[in-house]
């Protein structure tokens, strides 16, 4: 995929905890990632930046994970990305 490293691996799972702050605060988020290679990375999400990860994982979009970019890729948002369809490379 297009500016992506060779690591690069199609999400499977996409799991979030949330942890209330003790301050009446907007808590925070942690998110697992697993790719279809079956690795896990996890990573903190603020309550903004997890509102539209939400709305993107529900969409018909598909994900990968980069990880010596520690980049989440979203493709399909609009229109369908060559690599994403079953049998392309």
């Amino acid at each position: 995929m297009p500016g992506a490293s060779k690591e690069t691996r199609r999400v499977k799972i996409l799991n979030a905890n949330w942890t209330p702050a003790s301050d009446d605060g907007n808590g925070r988020f942690e998110v697992m990632i697993v790719t279809e290679d079956d690795q896990q990375y996890f990573m903190p999400v603020d309550p903004a930046s997890m509102t539209a990860l939400v709305a993107l994982a529900q969409a018909h979009t598909v994900m990968a994970w980069d990880p010596p970019n520690r980049s989440l890729i979203v493709a399909n948002i609009v229109g369908t990305m060559p690599w994403t369809v079953a049998g392309s490379a």
